[in-house]
Parts: C-alpha cells; structure tokens; sequence
C-alpha cells in the first residue's frame, strides 16, 4: 500500500515538478547544487523553527524543502541519470536533513518538559540512521534491500502529521506519532536485516 502511494505522488508531482527542473537546467543549476539548498532550506527549518516552537513555520518550510529530493532526481533524469557522486551526495544530504529534523523535535520537546517525547525523538532518530545504514550496507554487498514498513518517507510522513496535529492543539498527537515511528522503525530493520539473511543464504 504505501509503494503503491509513492508512486501516485510521484506521478501527480511530475507534472508540476519536470517544468521546474527544466527551468532550473537551462539557467545552468545542477541537481547537486539543489540537493544541498533542499538540505539547508531543510536545516533552517527544523533548527531555526521547529526547535524553538514555531511548528507551523517548521512544516511548511521542511515539507516545500524536502520536495527538492523529488526535483534534483527529476533534473538528474533529465541530464541522463544521476552521477556516482551525485547518488553518494543526495543519500548523505538525506541523512543530515533526517538528523536535523528528529534533533530540532527532540530538542523542542525537551523545552516543552516532555522528557519521553524526547526520548521517541531521539529514538526515531537513532533508528532511523540505522535503517539507512543497513539498506546501504547491503547494497553495497551486492544485495537488495527495498523493504520495510517505515522506509523514509513513511518516517517525515509520520512526524508531519504529528506536528500537525499538535499545531492544531492535539499536544499528545506528537509524541504519539514518535513512539509509533520509532516501533516501526525497529521493526523496519528487523525486516531489512531478515530480508538481507534470506539472500545472503540463497547465495552461499
């Protein structure tokens, strides 16, 4: 179900999105130079607004930035498919973004004195590093590794709608999201880590 929504999103973005990067490659701009400015914009959000309160703000700037991961793989495409290091760069721009958002949570609920949100948040964090790890580390053995129930989008997902859902007074809906994200999280390296097992055997 939630493949089966990405690719419907990815679908209706195109059409607003491939005109955009078209712009973007005729005025000389390269997917990695949007990768790093999604990133920031991505940063600037989390840390300069979500961590000291200002959720609605933090959304609306990390949800428009994170759309740039869509934009640069479409411009990427278009200049006929992404480079080594273009790939190797968007990951780790992924990674910084992730940290930025779950550390600019954690650190917004340890104001509010929400020491067990925090905790979540750090633990969505953690994991979620960890989920990336281990995909990553499997391909680079030679292997698969494109399953799992909480991959990443499913993880800015689950925290947006938290934040969401806080901004309109919901205040637990937040730490809610987090410790949900955070089980799915470990299960999702359960289910990386099993489907990993499976190949490696089938290959000995």
């Amino acid at each position: 179900m939630a493949k089966i929504f990405r690719v419907s999103a990815r679908t209706a973005l195109s059409s607003v999105v491939e005109p955009i990067a078209r712009a973007l490659l005729r005025a000389g701009v390269s997917p990695n130079a949007v990768t790093v400015a999604g990133t920031a914009g991505v940063l600037v959000g989390a840390l300069g607004f979500a961590a000291r309160g200002h959720l609605l703000i933090a959304l609306v700037l990390v949800v428009v930035f994170a759309l740039t991961d869509f934009l640069d793989g479409t411009m990427a495409r278009m200049k006929g498919g992404s480079t080594r290091f273009g790939a190797f760069l968007d990951s780790s721009m992924d990674r910084v973004a992730d940290a930025g958002i779950f550390g600019g949570v954690a650190y917004y609920l340890a104001t509010e004195g929400d020491r067990w949100g925090m905790v979540a948040a750090l633990l969505c964090l953690a994991v979620g590093q960890i989920v990336s790890y281990v995909k990553a580390r499997a391909e680079g053995l030679g292997m698969t590794c494109n399953v799992g129930i909480a991959e990443r989008p499913e993880r800015l997902l689950s925290v947006g709608v938290g934040g969401l859902l806080t901004i309109i007074g919901l205040e637990w809906a937040l730490p809610a999201a987090l410790w949900i994200l955070a089980g799915l999280s470990v299960i999702t390296v359960g289910q990386r880590i099993a489907h990993v097992y499976k190949q490696a055997q089938a290959q000995a």
